[in-house]
């Protein structure tokens, strides 16, 4: 039977999200119900709700997200009920072309639930990247649960669902950051000290992290960058590079995704060196002060970084497994735990830069 539960949903551009019931269906063939235990406060969210993404409202928001299967569809062989899991946006198809290659972490086709989730009055929602989980159950393609250790905390480990995922498989899948690299990470919210935390752990030995806030650099401190720069008060280019011997950093991650940062990020790599862009620009940006001589002469490598260029099924319990053994400090990345109902003033604390991750705590409230 459909069940009713509360749901945080975004019915029109930029006013205020709404607690509020939602029906959630049986799942169907190939998909699951999860009971969601957490769920982190994502920019995207906020993207979402100011009509950045999609005109698709009435939405459903909330996608990094840890939980336990409650029921799956027909057909369904990768979980079972009683798993614990993270939501991914990414369940690949294992047919496209990218597939058919074998690197599936590229996957042109991936899937989500085919049935919708609706307001008791039978409106659709449109769940976030195919998730919509600052609800108390959600339907999701059973290829978007990833089963990981049950003692891990589901805080913690929800935020692999995005944007930690991102910022540490920039650096280690798409950067290939390698043993005795250098690394500059511009940009130090949670997915650029995500990247910080993956160069450390993939054994660059100068890690140096670019912000115009000093307390965001303190922070990426205390996950592994080596050296500070706020580009507020210096060049950060000339400075990455007087901590590079005068070379440039091996690889430089954009985590902004603003022309003027990328133009950094550019400028600031050695000869032969990788730039990865992981920060999300809007449609409208250029990078007018590029000259094409420059991308020849340098060589190297410009690379964009889709979700971190990470398989779920490889990459989380796998990072899962570094955080029990306490070689990835995710708990640091949860700034506050709150309600169901305290998103809206999770979005106002973004603004001010207070906050790495505000994750909603959905334990109890059912």
């Amino acid at each position: 039977m459909p069940q009713t539960v509360k749901g945080v949903v975004a019915r029109e551009k930029g006013a205020p999200v709404e607690l509020v019931d939602i029906v959630v269906p049986d799942p169907g063939p190939g998909e699951a119900v999860v009971t969601v235990e957490a769920c982190g406060v994502c920019h995207t969210d906020l993207h979402y709700r100011e009509g950045g993404i999609s005109d698709d409202f009435p939405f459903l928001l909330g996608h990094e997200a840890a939980g336990t299967v409650e029921a799956v569809g027909e057909g369904v062989t990768e979980v079972a009920p009683g798993d614990f899991v993270i939501l991914n946006w990414r369940a690949v198809c294992g047919q496209c072309r990218a597939c058919a290659k074998g690197k599936p972490w590229y996957c042109f086709d991936t899937h989500n639930a085919d049935q919708k989730m609706t307001l008791t009055d039978g409106t659709e929602l449109s769940p976030a990247l195919g998730i919509g989980a600052f609800a108390e159950k959600t339907l999701v393609a059973a290829g978007q649960c990833t089963k990981v250790d049950p003692d891990a905390e589901a805080a913690a480990v929800g935020l692999l669902g995005c944007g930690v995922m991102a910022g540490f498989g920039a650096a280690v899948n798409t950067g290939q950051v390698d043993r005795g690299d250098s690394v500059a990470v511009i940009g130090c919210g949670g997915v650029g000290d995500a990247a910080i935390a993956g160069a450390r752990i993939a054994g660059a030995t100068t890690i140096i992290a670019v912000d115009v806030d000093d307390r965001k650099l303190e922070k990426a401190r205390e996950l592994g960058a080596t050296h500070t720069v706020n580009s507020a008060q210096d060049d950060a280019v000339e400075k990455i590079r007087e901590l590079t011997g005068g070379f440039g950093a091996d690889v430089v991650i954009d985590a902004v995704g603003r022309p003027e940062t990328y133009e950094q990020a550019f400028f600031a790599r050695d000869l032969a060196g990788t730039v990865v862009l992981v920060g999300v620009p809007t449609p409208e940006m250029k990078v007018p002060e590029l000259p094409l001589i420059e991308v020849f002469g340098r060589g190297g490598a410009l690379k964009s970084s889709w979700y971190g260029d990470c398989l779920p099924s490889r990459d989380f319990p796998m990072l899962v497994d570094l955080y029990r053994q306490g070689r990835f400090d995710l708990d640091a990345f949860v700034t506050e735990r709150i309600g169901l109902g305290d998103v809206e003033a999770a979005f106002e604390k973004m603004h001010g830069g207070d906050v790495l991750r505000s994750v909603v705590m959905i334990e109890g409230e059912q």
